[in-house]
């Protein structure tokens, strides 16, 4: 019997622990979880997912399509980021909560209050956004600042301003029909096609002005002088645009807007960029277009049909006014170095050794950027792109074969590794190789001078000098030398510079480590950080 009581004693507990563990494992999850786990979704942009979590024997739950779409429509409009929801209080299946949601015009935030009932979110029209009823829909306004930054050199010379321009254009019911499309195309230097394009507009009315054509006030009044405003229905008033000085002798680095694009549209999308608005294109103006442009301020109103504003979301105020950007150029000094070398392709850069400053930095032959602000024409573009002297390029940027202008350098790495002395005579040769194993290569010389020493291989550029020199430093030391000088890394300066190189590969060969003594070889160098190496010679031996 004794037994038998165990037993059944045993069983009743087992029972016990069954019923617990499945109770453990079966009560689901807490209210404040399922109202969490919504907002995760909503964080994630699964619309669909979070339609199935609602309980839909409610009063009122949309249709999933209705629900994805104003979700999608709200949401993403406003360029909603970092939401998150802080629980407040629960009291009968109610949860009240908290929502910070991060958008193109600051933060919304907002409470509100939703049941749950088995596991289920029971809909209401604020959980779409706060204040929301049928029909309603998110309006955003946005106020970007008048003026653009200006850009100044070292002495606050302009460099680029806001300025004026004129804006030729035809009003459509005063001119006399299409009778003067082609007179009106000569002048402005496009088709009678392009005319007919613009004017088709199904916005243009009879007293609408359609502008065709923006012209400096030279060209202005040039057209003015050929009469163009005799022609019945051509005006020309007055527009706000960039406007460059200095124009050729500095556009490489300044560089140039123009009116955005889709594509400029998409990729600085909620930036308060509009189809009026211009873009820093290249240079200063590309690199700086944050500062110059400064920040929009913006609403973001819940709206009726009527656009009548039920509640107003979020503003969010200017934080950065549009910013003057001051260059260590001086203009002066580009500008005597683009008149010396204006014909010519070439790259002068002029460099302050104590400093680092860039104080001019030319590339010629150059390009006009008042005339892309202006809008080029295609025969203008073509001409440009097709010109062998390639006027759009930035030679200053680009890498080149040093030539002689490295032999100093090889020189300072030989006496700094001690690998080369500079009172020894090696040979006075005009034409030289090392061995037969060099089969029909020979390193030339125009000079050979006696004694064959580092100061006359200096003073006579003396090519054989210096590729005996680089065997005797060695590939080891050279290239010790060339990573002390940055040669073959990024070059950190606002506008790109192509990376120099020592060697397209292994540094081994004898041949190109000889006639990378004399700047021959694979060695490519950078203007930029050439000035900044000869800086070193006259600061100490410090590279700024």
């Amino acid at each position: 019997m004794e037994i038998k009581k165990k037993y059944i004693i045993g069983i009743s507990v087992c029972v016990l622990l069954i019923v617990s563990v499945f109770f453990v494992f079966n009560q689901g999850k807490s209210n404040e979880q399922v109202v969490t786990e919504y907002f995760e979704l909503l964080k994630k942009k699964d619309y669909k997912q979070m339609y199935q979590m609602l309980n839909p024997k409610i009063v009122y739950t949309p249709t999933q399509k209705y629900f994805v779409e104003k979700y999608k429509e709200f949401y993403e409009e406003i360029d909603a980021k970092n939401i998150q929801i802080k629980i407040l209080d629960e009291q009968d299946s109610v949860i009240e909560y908290l929502i910070y949601i991060d958008t193109l015009a600051g933060r919304i935030t907002y409470r509100n209050k939703v049941g749950v009932k088995n596991e289920q979110i029971q809909f209401n029209k604020e959980l779409i956004m706060d204040g929301y009823t049928d029909g309603c829909k998110i309006k955003i306004t946005t106020y970007n600042p008048e003026k653009r930054g200006r850009i100044l050199d070292r002495n606050g010379k302009v460099l680029a301003e806001d300025g004026k321009g004129y804006s030729v254009g035809l009003v459509k019911g005063k001119l006399n029909g299409e009778n003067d499309y082609g007179q009106i195309a000569q002048y402005l230097e496009t088709d009678v096609e392009t005319l007919q394009k613009k004017m088709s507009a199904s916005w243009i009315n009879d007293d609408s002005f359609v502008p065709i054509k923006t012209v400096s006030e030279a060209t202005k009044n040039d057209l003015i002088n050929k009469n163009i405003l005799g022609i019945n229905g051509v005006k020309i008033s007055t527009v706000s645009i960039r406007t460059y000085p200095y124009d050729k002798v500095a556009s490489h680095i300044v560089g140039y807007v123009q009116n955005v694009n889709a594509e400029d549209l998409k990729k600085h999308k909620n930036e308060g960029y509009n189809s009026t608005s211009v873009i820093g294109r290249s240079g200063i103006e590309a690199v700086y277009e944050k500062q110059l442009r400064g920040s929009s301020s913006g609403k973001i109103d819940l709206v009726d049909k009527n656009d009548k504003v039920i509640k107003e979301l979020c503003h969010k105020e200017v934080k950065m006014s549009p910013q003057d950007i001051t260059l260590t150029i001086d203009i002066d000094l580009q500008q005597s170095l683009y008149n010396e070398y204006q014909n010519d392709k070439s790259a002068s850069v002029a460099l302050n050794p104590k400093t680092g400053e860039v104080l001019a930095l030319v590339s010629t032959p150059s390009y006009s950027n008042n005339d892309f602000v202006l809008g080029l024409s295609t025969d203008k573009w073509n001409a440009l792109n097709n010109d062998v002297n390639q006027p759009l390029m930035s030679r200053y940027k680009q890498t080149y074969t040093p030539g002689s202008t490295m032999k100093p350098i090889t020189a300072a790495i030989g006496l700094e590794t001690k690998t080369i002395d500079p009172d020894k005579d090696l040979g006075a040769k005009d034409k030289w190789q090392k061995d037969s194993s060099w089969g029909s290569y020979y390193v030339t010389t125009l000079h050979a001078p006696s004694p064959n020493n580092l100061k006359n291989a200096i003073t006579y550029s003396d090519n054989v000098y210096f590729a005996k020199a680089a065997l005797e430093i060695g590939a080891d030391n050279l290239v010790k030398g060339y990573k002390s000088l940055k040669i073959g890394e990024e070059i950190p300066f606002e506008l790109s510079l192509n990376k120099s190189q020592y060697s397209s590969g292994d540094f081994k060969d004898e041949i190109q480590i000889a006639d990378s003594g004399y700047g021959q070889g694979q060695i490519l160098l950078n203007p930029v950080q050439m000035a900044s190496v000869y800086g070193a010679f006259v600061n100490e031996g410090k590279m700024m």
